[in-house]
């Protein structure tokens, strides 16, 4: 355990010292920059403790660990939430204003790990901590991207992707690994020795992990974030170099290098594809190179492992763990094929994060055997071994099936458990996505709703709602948000409720400073603070919420709407950079955007606010100052939602459909703190049904018709007024997503935030019961819940 006792004169000493001796910097000529690293490092020489003494008794215990495996970690800006996590915050602004520096500036100056996307890799990241505080002995596994997703800025309200830097300075808190590393094959052919199948990769690489400690509250206990670097097996051609060939002489160094350069690259192409198959295998072969090494330091019986290691496969991106294990196994341990595959499958639990078939990986056998010619084999074997075990399997069911390898499938087959992610996608997974192996394999999908970490996305991103909580509750709600539900005994005093509305007043003016600052639009603080912030998706329905501001600001130069609340409707996410249709909607937002926040008729009366690049440490500003949390995709297609319980967390009700984690907020917060609308998912599916339901639904809805004219029209881009033409003819004529059929119960839901909000009691209860009641939503207690039901792993705390 650390040591919480700490004087700020001891800090500053150890700050002193890493300028000196780590940075070789004087204090007189040190930069912030200088400052922020020495800090950086005294906080990092105080992780290091707990997270010996936490893997020694892991150890010493024969504990069994938990593998978390991962294509995204998306853990934000580390400096501020270790100090939080360690209970130095006071100490450390102390220290550091002792040396003329302010501790959150410094903070803030830390670039954000580009190592995600959204919801899939903060979920991993909120694990990741929780794992810690409730002292789960764990490992994540991941790349070490060098550039992440990318950069996103707007030019002609256009998306443009640049490469994210976040690695250009150096970064304290991971300690590579030089000595763990694996060899990584691809390609090559199959031989066959002594009755043997032997696999000779035909590309090799390696990879060299590096370390980065994750401390759980109150630093008691500390798990391991292990990265994965791509390097060349052999640096470079030295006969090539010395002819001059340079570019040939490094082609090793290349191959090595593109692997753990991007996430996800565009896969519109074969060398696309081929590369994120690559890059999957890589992370994947690597993990689980190091679980058999670790084990086998202990332990000598393969058949044992279960008992040792749990390995999550979070989402389909490290399927491939199920044949590269039974591969392992079978081929370098030499265990018998089926036993091999039963061992495997014991160790294995796979969580689904989607419904979207496209999103359900699926490789070209092509593909699949050309990168990986021994593993197509393993999968034909899995899939042969399966279809003789369940004879019932109907014959449109297999891991290889048109020329593709499943990889939804192989996950499901390959694991002794599968779990959804929120009740409803829970049931849908079994329903609708596997329908047919849920039948042969009963019990094996459950659900495990999601949650974030309240350290980070209250505790430390809401400073001023924090504070309230704890002089309301008290202290130590922190490890246990269930406590949270005290507040509702206070939410009808006026005094609390003049308080809260404080809290939320100066986070919502830090925002407004900032856009101001940032991006030159001037937004009052008293301005409703309505917000979407996640990933571009035409299911999460960005477009949705665009066109109903249209027809806000439609009616407001109407003179239509009765004692109109003003509103900031802020907007953030990035598309991938192959997708057409989510970087059009972008380009409109922005369109109208800078239509409606010039117009002298409307005034402050509706602004639009769309800054780039969102990533995590804009989350932790934005999300604190939200009045109303955006969840409004179409019923059926949101697994969970992460985003959706930090909004309600720090005090924003929902306006949102039945989808994802929305139904278990719904149910936690009450009708009357949420503003409900629109199709169910057996509604979406009868909707579907009707091929007219787009055309009909627009017919029936004067304010979208008018919508949909203003922008095929080109008022929002009268320089190019055809700009629109396939977007709004793909709402009139196919509308998946089913924008038009909830457009007109969106609209009046947002009638009945509009009242609410005029009404400052109301609303104010309103917001205060939605953190009240977001206990359930700790991931802490979704981690509990997987030690339980999947992993059968007992706390260490």
């Amino acid at each position: 355990m650390t040591d919480l006792s700490l004087t700020p004169n001891l800090l500053k000493a150890d700050i002193q010292r890493h300028l000196t001796y780590t940075l070789g910097k004087d204090a007189a000529n040190a930069s912030a920059y200088d400052w922020r690293m020495a800090l950086s490092y005294a906080i990092r020489d105080r992780i290091v403790g707990p997270w010996f003494a936490s893997t020694r008794r892991t150890w010493a215990e024969d504990r069994k660990r938990v593998y978390y495996l991962s294509m995204e970690f998306l853990i934000g800006r580390i400096l501020e939430d270790a100090t939080a996590n360690l209970g130095l915050t006071e100490a450390v602004e102390e220290a550091m204003a002792a040396v003329g520096q302010d501790f959150r500036s410094l903070a803030a100056e830390e670039p954000d790990a580009a190592l995600g996307n959204g919801g899939l890799g903060r979920l991993a990241a909120c694990f990741m901590e929780s794992m810690a505080t409730v002292g789960c002995p764990a490992y994540g596994y991941g790349i070490r991207y060098e550039h992440g997703l990318f950069r996103q800025r707007f030019e002609g309200g256009r998306q443009v992707e640049a490469p994210e830097d976040w690695l250009s300075q150096t970064n304290p808190w991971e300690f590579p690994r030089p000595e763990s590393a694996y060899t990584i094959g691809f390609k090559g052919h199959v031989e066959t020795r002594d009755g043997q199948e032997i696999w000779v990769p035909g590309e090799t690489v390696k990879a060299e992990a590096h370390d980065t400690p994750v401390v759980g509250w109150q630093g008691r206990w500390a798990n391991t974030l292990r990265l994965w670097a791509a390097k060349p097996t052999t640096l470079f051609d030295l006969e090539r170099f010395n002819r001059g060939d340079y570019a040939a002489a490094a082609e090793p160094e290349a191959l090595a290098r593109t692997l753990s350069r991007v996430l996800y690259p565009d896969d519109t192409t074969y060398q696309g594809k081929e590369l994120r198959l690559k890059q999957e295998f890589f992370l994947t072969s690597a993990a689980l190179q190091d679980i058999l090494r670790r084990y086998l330091d202990a332990h000598s019986d393969l058949k044992a492992l279960p008992k040792h290691v749990a390995i999550q496969m979070n989402d389909t991106h490290p399927a491939i763990a199920g044949p590269e294990l039974v591969r392992l196994l079978s081929d370098d341990h030499g265990m018998a094929f089926e036993e091999a595959l039963e061992t495997a499958r014991a160790c294995l639990g796979y969580t689904n994060h989607t419904l979207l078939p496209e999103a359900l990986e699926k490789w070209a056998t092509f593909t699949f055997g050309n990168v990986l010619p021994r593993h197509m084999q393993i999968v034909e074997r899995i899939d042969s071994w399966h279809r003789r075990a369940y004879p019932n399997r109907p014959h449109y069911v297999g891991i290889v099936k048109h020329h593709e390898v499943r990889m939804g499938e192989l996950a499901f087959v390959m694991a002794h458990k599968v779990n959804g992610v929120s009740a409803l996608h829970s049931d849908l997974v079994k329903q609708s996505l596997f329908p047919e192996l849920n039948r042969l394999h009963p019990g094996r999908v459950i659900n495990e709703t999601n949650g974030v970490t309240p350290r980070r996305w209250l505790k430390t991103c809401n400073r001023p709602l924090a504070a309230l909580i704890t002089d309301t509750i008290g202290e130590g709600w922190e490890a246990d948000l269930e406590r949270l539900r005290g507040l509702e005994a206070h939410v009808d005093d006026a005094g609390f409720r003049a308080a809260f509305d404080a809290a939320k007043r100066a986070n919502k003016a830090r925002v407004s400073d900032w856009i101001g600052r940032e991006f030159g639009v001037k937004v009052s603080p008293d301005a409703l603070f309505d917000v979407q912030v996640k990933r571009f998706h035409e299911y999460k329905r960005q477009l949705l919420n665009i066109l109903e501001c249209v027809a806000y600001w439609h009616a407001l130069r109407n003179g239509a709407v009765k004692n109109p609340v003003p509103r900031v409707r802020i907007f953030g996410g990035k598309a991938a950079p192959g997708y057409a249709v989510a970087k059009e909607i972008i380009r409109l937002i922005n369109d109208v955007a800078a239509v409606v926040n010039a117009d002298p008729q409307v005034g402050d009366l509706l602004k639009i606010v769309y800054p780039p690049n969102y990533n995590v440490s804009m989350a932790e500003r934005v999300i604190p100052a939200a009045d109303l949390s955006e969840q409004i995709s179409t019923a059926g297609k949101e697994a969970s939602g992460t985003g959706n319980m930090k909004f309600m967390m720090n005090g924003a009700p929902t306006i949102g459909t039945l989808d994802g984690a929305n139904v278990e907020i719904l149910a936690e917060v009450g009708e009357e703190n949420f503003f409900l609308f629109g199709l169910t998912a057996g509604q979406v599916a009868e909707r579907r049904a009707d091929p007219e339901h787009a055309r009909k639904a627009i017919e029936a809805s004067a304010p979208l018709q008018d919508v949909l004219q203003m922008v095929a029209e080109g008022r929002f881009s009268p320089e190019e007024p055809e700009r629109y033409h396939g977007l709004v003819h793909a709402v009139w004529h196919s509308d998946y997503f089913l924008v038009a059929s909830d457009f007109d119960a969106y609209h009046a839901a947002q009638g009945r935030v509009a009242e609410a909000f005029a009404d400052r009691g109301r609303w104010l209860r309103m917001a205060a019961m939605n953190t009240a009641r977001s206990g359930f939503f700790s991931s802490d207690r979704t981690i509990l819940s997987y030690m339980k039901d999947v992993w059968d792993v007992t706390p260490a705390l």
